[in-house]
């Protein structure tokens, strides 16, 4: 292996000329930008000429209205400090909804802006979460969750849409959650969580005093999930893995109690939703990392020919127009970020894009499609993982590599654009985002293969990663790092204390650190995912033991190789102390290690300078570490 400053010069100027395509600056990927539809029923106007919006092209989410006709976006929000994400057109097409925290502490309140600027908080009061939770039939008023009477529980209200006066229609005591309500708003529906594997869905009664009524009796281990009611009210569609191995679509007929089954693959159905008048049905399946999405026309019972320019794509944010002749919605690939798309709904219909988030910054061609790929673990268990190659890897220009690991417990590595992924493989980083067990997408064995195993077996998975690596022919052995955020920052750490001789170096993205600090510090607001949470990983008050035995904070004593840590000073879930300790503690050691703090973050960075920021430090920190550049 070569060694030393001349070494790294030679092998990062060789990586460069034999990708031949450019190493693009950091600010290329992240300026390009990012799109949100408004909500169903509220992202178009009664014309169907203009879309509510949400972008990041000024560096930060501001709310546009979009003319789908010329392509112009008007500008309607111009904040600088904090994002904005838009909800729905009020009734008169000029005012409306958006949703906001302050700096990332996810406390998001509802305020409707009015035509003049007026900004009216429809949600105040101080440690006030709110979410958005539909129209009423006909938009003479809309539905709201929040915790304003108990920080733990989200009650359910109705909004007048001309006065803006509330009345609190359910106390939520069960601490329900998945809140949906029926689009005649007499019901609603919410999801109790027993355990881990278990839950339960409840139909409420908005009209009258009547207890919530439970839909799914059942015995055993069964998870369900709330995905719509039908348009005329009279059918609940769920998820449930019952019988399956995976979440099918079933529909509950809400005046006989009958079920039927809707939607069944192998694989999970993500999401279900109807157009305005219940036409159409959209539906998608999460097919091994990828969303594949399909309209399905009910007057003509069969699928919508979906045109061949996005056909392949992963589609999301599927908006009608109130005369559903055309739908918005979202078109990305792993190698092309989303933009917006119009779709014709009539017989031949065509597809045409509407935005173009790359700005020319950078050539497609020159971006790395996703492979997925699969890898044993140390007990031959088959692992899924979303793999990018670099343009300049080969046989004879071997590169280094990453073990990526995703957030959770309980998340996935999808095969979709991500500029910090784009951004490490252009400058000569092979990936490798690992689904380890315990990851959802691949079934509910595999899922809970991981409970109250946290740090153990889940964590054999991405060290077994390393040996995948050294046998492809186009990494070089060493030079293999392990990278995540969230839980995958903690499995970072875990690699790094556990197994201190595996990985060459570690970036910690706002990970857990010390579990019996953040196990009892969750925000009263989580009341109902808290429940999952201490079923899958323990509860602080009876399994404090484990908890401090797989954190590692308390045993930063065994890390050698170099960390870089980087966190949000506002984030509620994964505090600064649990960084700021580690990275104390490290530097007690004598570890080289590298901390970067954004004081206006939270848990995920909003802002583009932030996030530029960010992958400049981590691409810095590698070549630092691993070439010896400077």
């Amino acid at each position: 292996m070569l060694s030393g400053i001349a070494a790294a010069v030679l092998s990062l100027s060789a990586i460069a000329e034999a990708q031949e395509v450019p190493i693009y600056p950091a600010e290329a990927f992240f300026e390009t930008a990012r799109y949100r539809l408004a909500g169903p029923g509220g992202a178009w106007t009664t014309d169907g000429r203009y879309l509510l919006m949400s972008s990041d092209e000024t560096g930060i989410f501001n709310a546009y209205r979009f003319d789908t006709e010329t392509g112009e976006k008007q500008p309607l929000t111009r904040s600088r400090d904090r994002s904005i994400f838009v909800v729905s057109w009020m009734p008169d097409d000029q005012s409306f909804i958006y949703s906001a925290d302050n700096g990332g502490d996810e406390l998001n309140h509802l305020y409707l802006q009015r035509p003049d600027g007026l900004v009216i908080d429809l949600t105040p009061g101080k440690d006030v979460k709110a979410d958005f939770l539909g129209w009423e039939r006909g938009k003479r008023g809309f539905f709201v969750s929040t915790n304003r009477r108990d920080s733990s529980a989200f009650d359910i209200y109705r909004y007048d849409a001309f006065s803006l006066d509330s009345e609190r229609l359910f106390e939520n005591d069960m601490k329900l959650g998945q809140l949906t309500v029926s689009p005649d708003g007499t019901m609603a529906a919410g999801v109790l969580e027993k355990g881990a594997a278990d839950n339960d869905v409840y139909l409420i009664d908005l009209d009258g005093n009547d207890a919530p009524r439970l839909l799914t009796e059942h015995e055993g281990d069964i998870s369900h999930s709330i995905n719509a009611f039908d348009p005329r009210s009279e059918r609940l569609i769920i998820g449930t893995n019952a019988g399956s191995e995976f979440e099918q679509a079933v529909a509950i007929d809400l005046r006989r109690g009958a079920s039927s089954t809707l939607i069944a693959e192998p694989w999970d159905v993500s999401y279900v939703s109807y157009s305005p008048s219940g036409r159409y049905r959209v539906s998608a399946i999460n097919e091994d990392g990828t969303t594949k999405a399909t309209i399905f026309d009910r007057m003509r019972n069969r699928e919508v020919r979906i045109p061949g320019n996005i056909r392949r794509s992963n589609l999301s944010q599927v908006r009608f127009t109130p005369n559903e002749r055309k739908v918005a919605l979202l078109s990305s690939t792993s190698a092309t970020p989303a933009n917006i798309m119009t779709m014709d709904m009539g017989a031949g219909g065509r597809a045409e894009q509407l935005t173009d988030a790359l700005r020319d910054r950078i050539d497609p061609d020159h971006l790395v499609e996703a492979e997925v790929i699969r890898y044993p673990s140390y007990d031959g268990l088959e692992i899924p993982a979303i793999q990018y190659k670099p343009h300049a890897a080969s046989a004879k220009n071997k590169v280094p590599a990453i073990v990526l690991v995703h957030g959770g417990p309980g998340g996935q590595s999808r095969a979709s654009y991500n500029p910090m992924v784009q951004h490490l493989v252009n400058n000569g980083y092979g990936v490798l985002a690992a689904n380890n067990r315990g990851s959802s997408g691949y079934g509910k064995t595999f899922y809970h293969l991981d409970d109250r195993r946290h740090g153990d077996v889940d964590l054999k998975d991405i060290v077994a990663a390393r040996g995948y690596l050294e046998d492809l022919d186009w990494v070089d052995p060493d030079k293999i790092v392990v990278m995540g955020g969230s839980y995958g920052g903690y499995m970072t750490m875990a690699a790094l204390a556990f197994h201190p001789e595996v990985f060459d170096a570690g970036i910690n993205i706002f990970g857990v650190t010390n579990w019996e600090r953040t196990l009892s510090s969750i925000p009263p607001w989580w009341g109902s995912f808290r429940t999952r949470l201490y079923d899958e990983m323990g509860d602080p008050a009876t399994d404090r033991e484990r908890h401090r035995r797989i954190s590692p904070l308390f045993f930063a004593d065994q890390v050698t190789k170099p960390v870089l840590i980087v966190q949000g000073a506002n984030d509620p879930r994964v505090l600064q102390v649990e960084s700021d300790e580690m990275v104390e503690e490290l530097r007690k050691n004598g570890v080289p290690v590298e901390y970067v703090l954004f004081p206006d973050e939270g848990h995920g960075f909003q802002k583009r300078d932030n996030r530029i920021t960010a992958s400049k430090a981590y691409v810095r920190f590698l070549d630092r570490h691993l070439y010896g550049d400077e």
